[in-house]
């Protein structure tokens, strides 16, 4: 079956611009990716990863490359302050029974597993370049480039992430991101041998984890309630991760804490989410991952459904018809999962903030899993 669209520009060279990239190259179409970075680059420390993430890699094919560059196991353990067992919160096998349930991986190792996944599917990549006009007829989309370049294409994606330009320039009024009065530290520490799947301390209000990245290391993440979002020094990263610490006794935590210092790759990053009501394209312009619905990580699925959308979105171009209907289709499939994620995972948020209810929290977080282990 001929695809609705034969010659396509993604915006933005993330993991959901990838992703898209790659499997819309699987089905013969001509696929130009702009970046705007030069050095296409990914900042960050650890990403916390389900098995609804690893059943879209395995589609993209980088599942392997993942399991040798990443760390995947079953299940969460939950742990008192004091380092005492609470219990393990069980992780499905979504990818296969071959697939660990979870893992992670450092964020800036998934980006080049991707990039190079891109290059090898015949994608034409231009990095440091973005649009400076989109101008759309019934036929097709007319785009200007920062290198002086022109371009016409079937179908702009834009993936350019939560500050989207294209978002900005396409849809006017759509909402702007906003601050959830949380932040997140993340940190990259050695692995201990007695780390071997992601661990969580249930302090009252700071909950710290662990999660392995690889062989050798693990990256910690702590959320934090601040009611304001401001700077903050790097300079002062390791005291104020490690005065989060304060209150648990558990020995490795205790270790962490002691070990923090500049070399720890701190990364500190207030916690913002959006998600875009419907429509999410106009006429020849459609928008995925963050750039259409962002969310904190709480479920640790931004990613997933970001990389969903791509290959969401090929499937249904890939079906003939009007790129129209397969853009409605695309949001029709897309629409209520999107914003299951976002809409509990700033609830959850919300509840770890005002300290609330526990079972709630619970509740929330076992009808989220088992959304997410059902078919895309």
């Amino acid at each position: 079956m001929t695809c609705a669209a034969r010659k396509i520009l993604i915006i933005g060279g993330g993991f959901s611009g990838m992703s898209a990239a790659i499997e819309l190259c699987k089905q013969g179409v001509a696929v130009d990716l702009v970046e705007i970075d030069p050095g296409w680059r990914s900042y960050g420390a650890g990403i916390s990863l389900g098995g609804a993430t690893f059943r879209a890699f395995r589609q993209l094919g980088i599942l392997d490359e993942f399991m040798r560059q990443g760390h995947a196991a079953d299940g969460l353990e939950i742990l008192r302050p004091d380092g005492a067992p609470i219990g393990m919160l069980p992780t499905p096998r979504i990818a296969g029974a071959d697939v660990p349930g979870g893992g992670a991986i450092m964020r800036p190792v998934l980006a080049r597993i991707l990039a190079d996944a891109t290059r090898a599917s015949g994608a034409s990549v231009r990095l440091g370049c973005t649009f400076t006009a989109i101008e759309q007829d019934a036929e097709g989309v007319e785009v200007s480039f920062t290198d002086g370049s022109r371009g016409r294409y079937d179908l702009v994606i834009g993936a350019d992430g939560l500050y989207s330009k294209v978002r900005e320039g396409v849809f006017p009024a759509a909402p702007k991101p906003r601050y959830s009065g949380q932040a997140v530290w993340r940190a990259v520490l050695p692995r201990p041998a007695e780390v071997t799947t992601a661990m969580m301390w249930m302090g009252p209000k700071v909950k710290p984890g662990v999660n392995p990245v690889s062989a050798t290391e693990m990256y910690m993440f702590i959320t934090e309630h601040r009611p304001v979002n401001e700077r903050v020094d790097p300079q002062d990263f390791p005291r104020l991760m490690s005065a989060l610490l304060e209150g648990f006794s558990a020995p490795l935590l205790r270790a962490i804490r002691e070990s923090l210092d500049e070399r720890s790759q701190i990364v500190f990053r207030p916690l913002e989410g959006l998600l875009m009501p419907q429509p999410w394209h106009h006429g020849r312009v459609v928008l995925i991952g963050d750039t259409v619905h962002a969310t904190t990580p709480h479920l640790a699925s931004g990613a997933c459904i970001g990389i969903e959308d791509a290959v969401v979105l090929a499937e249904e171009l890939g079906r003939g018809g009007h790129v129209e209907e397969a853009l409605q289709a695309f949001q029709r499939r897309r629409w209520e999962r999107c914003r299951m994620v976002v809409e509990n995972s700033a609830r959850l948020g919300e509840i770890e903030m005002a300290g609330g209810d526990k079972e709630e929290h619970a509740r929330i977080m076992r009808a989220s899993m088992m959304a997410l282990a059902a078919p895309v």
